[in-house]
């Protein structure tokens, strides 16, 4: 008996199953030094970016958008063969094995014997032949069908929690543009005579910011999850609300702050705590999203749009302030995870996906020369 290495097969397997309970279990963050998961991350999504960033920018979304499905299968698989080769050190160390063709029981004949414990095939070509090895077999063919069950439930909540958020993300296109800013959004739906319109919208986006944080701290892997458009993401939906909700709070005339400040603060500590969950780092040098000239020409287009500030120099400030507060973990976040921050507004107009479709050139010309008005004014 190998006392020593069963009981190096006892450790692999605790920190497995501790890993795995952690992941797919514990709906919050672990702060420890080491864990599996996060190093697997760590170690796989640098190499994944450093190659992204060598390729033509038309397929480096694409590249970038495989690691998130991907890794998640490649740590299923991680999980599952630490427990097989567990199992084969606690199979090595302390039980005793029969062949049907009597050939010598070696390691790598334990750790095919283990596989098929684990996944339940059971040839029968090698029996266990003592109660502690066959105790083992069993307790191994119980947890590989639990590991299934956790595929199995753990899947289709990760699909699920992406499906919720990138709903919100969607409705965002024609609301805010695409990609998505924050003048566009108040140019759109600020200027309504109705201040509920605007309370709803901000109301609803603070539930997802909330959604967002309590999804993405129980489900890491969510984060390296891209949304289906390339314009768009979780982390610019993210930013647009901390913009245009900064700029409400700042003193725009006839709205009313009150759910703005809630939803600013909701959707800063969801920015805080996913940069901390994906050890984002503060760079000081990164240049600012809206300098002084930047904010003038803001000013014109809200004014536009009928949205005025009431204390230019006051407002100015106070964004200032506000940004300070959010936008270093923006960045973080961006340098990270390879996503754009929108900016603050766009300087040419661009067409949003719902406007745009492969055969429209096509119905353009189906129509060319007809003296018709528009279907939508500029703004939609």
């Amino acid at each position: 008996m190998h006392v020593s290495i069963a009981i190096l097969g006892v450790i692999v397997i605790l920190a497995v199953l501790l890993d795995a309970f952690e992941t797919v279990v514990l709906p919050r963050r672990v702060r420890r030094a080491f864990r599996l998961t996060s190093w697997f991350y760590r170690n796989t999504w640098i190499p994944w970016t450093k190659i992204a960033s060598a390729l033509p920018s038309r397929i480096r979304e694409n590249f970038l958008a495989y690691f998130g499905p991907l890794s998640l299968i490649f740590l299923l698989a991680i999980w599952a063969f630490s427990l097989i080769f567990g199992f084969t050190l606690l199979q090595y160390g302390l039980g005793e094995h029969v062949r049907l063709s009597e050939e010598k029981i070696t390691f790598g004949v334990l750790l095919y014997h283990s596989g098929e414990t684990f996944f339940t095939l059971g040839y029968g070509d090698i029996t266990p032949t003592t109660a502690l090895s066959r105790f083992l077999a069993v307790l191994e063919a119980g947890m590989g069908f639990a590991f299934l069950g956790v595929v199995v439930g753990y899947l289709p909540v990760i699909y699920s929690s992406f499906s919720t958020r990138e709903t919100e993300i969607g409705l965002l296109d024609a609301r805010a543009g695409s990609p998505p800013t924050a003048v566009e959004l108040l140019s759109r739906l600020g200027c309504c005579p109705d201040q509920t319109v605007l309370d709803d919208i901000f109301s609803g986006w603070e539930r997802w910011c909330s959604d967002l944080l309590a999804s993405h701290i129980s489900y890491p892997v969510l984060c390296f999850f891209r949304s289906q458009h390339g314009n768009q993401s979780w982390l610019a939906a993210l930013t647009v609300m901390l913009d245009t909700t900064a700029l409400v709070i700042a003193g725009v005339n006839n709205i009313r702050p009150e759910q703005a400040k809630l939803t600013f603060a909701m959707a800063r500590h969801a920015a805080v705590d996913l940069s901390q969950l994906v050890n984002a780092r503060y760079d000081g040098a990164a240049p600012p999203r809206l300098d002084a000239e930047r904010f003038r020409q803001l000013q014109q287009k809200l004014a536009v749009a009928g949205l005025t500030f009431q204390n230019s120099t006051a407002a100015q400030e106070k964004i200032g302030k506000l940004r300070d507060f959010y936008e270093p973990y923006l960045d973080g976040l961006s340098r990270r995870l390879y996503l754009d921050v929108p900016p603050w507004m766009t300087d040419e107009q661009k067409k949003d996906n719902w406007r745009t479709g492969p055969w429209d050139k096509m119905i353009q010309t189906k129509h060319l020369g007809e003296n018709s008005a528009p279907l939508f004014d500029e703004h939609f």
